[in-house]
């Protein structure tokens, strides 16, 4: 059983720091091994890889570039119209992945058009995003990389993403047919309830290799979204881990730290995870709150030894009980831009 592993995600942590460059050495001096940015494009590659080198980090993933923000676009893989602008965006992806040692890259679906009603264009979105997977797929393969795919959802975060049920993830996964393509897991984000028709343990293992391998492109896990729109945790984590590729994690409702007031109890889904024998990172995507984030961060690694059987639990561990979702605001990425 190998220990769980934490990445710091630079786009949310360490929010006082104005540089990636300050962020990559506050997460190497809060004792982070590893690092993940959302869009890294207004550094240089080779800079980015500098500063993660000299931070003694990895960086474990990336996303595509959302295209043209002013015009709302958070991600062109759906997006009829935008399909070179979509390849145009993985080639830089794959060059600053390559250039950083970075093995993932998040392949991000788009938005549904504003005003548009999401029924009449389902059909021609998924037409256009099966294509660009495909042509992505072979891209990734050629670099040994992997694609991840996140559904996002659209009852808080983002109510236009394209992708907003793990369902829909599942069956284009399916259609698409290869054998590189994953499931991103957000920790209190999506609910996630794949039909057993759709995926087993069995035909996943099939389709993936008995260890749930794979070769370009898979999902990642927001644990965040999968219990705003769905709960039941544990049984989808047990059910659907194998198709995961990445994990990531917030409290539910506030999107604090693993130990901020909330529902979910992360001692508990930590281990979990850990006997289910997750091998992949776990990104840390959360609003910090409250006291210095070095700090915090420190903070929050010790609960990460607990996990690991290093040490007993902080004493100071609040015990808390559950509550249901309350309605809050939230954004894929802080309010103000994430850093690049």
């Amino acid at each position: 059983m190998a220990p769980l592993r934490f990445s710091a995600n630079l786009s949310w942590l360490f929010p006082e720091l104005p540089s990636l460059t300050a962020r990559f050495r506050a997460a190497g001096s809060a004792g982070f091994e590893a690092a993940e940015v959302a869009f890294p494009y207004a550094e240089p590659p080779e800079a980015l890889a500098r500063a993660a080198q000299e931070a003694g980090l990895r960086l474990v993933l990336i996303n595509t570039p959302p295209g043209d923000p002013e015009k709302g676009e958070m991600g062109l893989g759906a997006v009829p119209g935008r399909q070179a602008a979509f390849r145009e965006g993985l080639e830089q992806a794959v060059l600053y992945a390559k250039a950083v040692g970075c093995p993932r890259i998040h392949l991000m679906a788009g938005r549904v058009p504003q005003g548009v009603d999401r029924a009449s264009v389902r059909g021609e979105m998924e037409r256009v995003f099966l294509e660009n997977l495909r042509h992505a797929a072979g891209v990734l393969a050629q670099e040994n990389l992997v694609g991840l795919l996140e559904p996002i959802n659209t009852r808080i975060t983002d109510p236009r993403y394209f992708l907003d049920t793990p369902q829909q993830v599942a069956a284009i996964l399916q259609k698409v047919g290869r054998p590189n393509l994953q499931l991103q897991m957000v920790s209190g984000r999506k609910g996630m309830l794949f039909r057993r028709r759709v995926f087993s343990k069995s035909t996943v293992k099939e389709q993936w290799g008995h260890d749930g391998s794979l070769t370009t492109v898979c999902s990642s896990q927001d644990i965040f979204h999968w219990q705003i729109m769905d709960g039941n945790l544990t049984g989808n984590i047990r059910e659907f881990l194998p198709i995961v590729g990445h994990v990531q994690v917030a409290q539910v409702p506030g999107r604090g730290e693993p130990d901020s007031p909330g529902e979910l109890n992360f001692p508990y889904l930590f281990q979990l995870l850990e006997d289910e024998g997750y091998k992949g990172f776990v990104g840390c995507e959360y609003r910090p709150q409250g006291e210095g984030s070095v700090r915090r961060h420190h903070r929050g690694l010790e609960v990460a030894t607990f996990v690991l059987g290093q040490a007993g639990l902080p004493t100071d561990w609040p015990v808390r009980s559950c509550t249901p979702p309350t309605s809050l605001w939230d954004s894929e990425h802080p309010v103000s831009p994430p850093l690049n």
